[in-house]
């Protein structure tokens, strides 16, 4: 019978297995200026922990939830 390999393999950095460190939750404070895809520039005007931002986007106000990928900060 022979040694058992699975000691000596490694694993490519390519695998599957090997998942990177989740990106931060981009953080965002009343006033600060945003930009959104779909709705273009706006303001912050309220802020619900980690959950969802309330942006004006004059004139229309929208609840954008976590994670923001189409919202930037400026």
């Amino acid at each position: 019978m022979k040694p058992s390999r699975a000691a000596s393999r490694r694993h490519l950095p390519t695998s599957p297995f090997n998942r990177p460190a989740a990106p931060p939750v981009k953080q965002f404070a009343v006033d600060d200026q945003v930009n959104h895809d779909q709705y273009g520039l706006g303001v912050v005007i309220g802020v619900e922990d980690d959950i969802a931002v309330l942006v004006d986007f004059r004139p229309r106000q929208e609840r954008i939830t976590a994670p923001y990928k189409k919202m930037t900060k400026l």
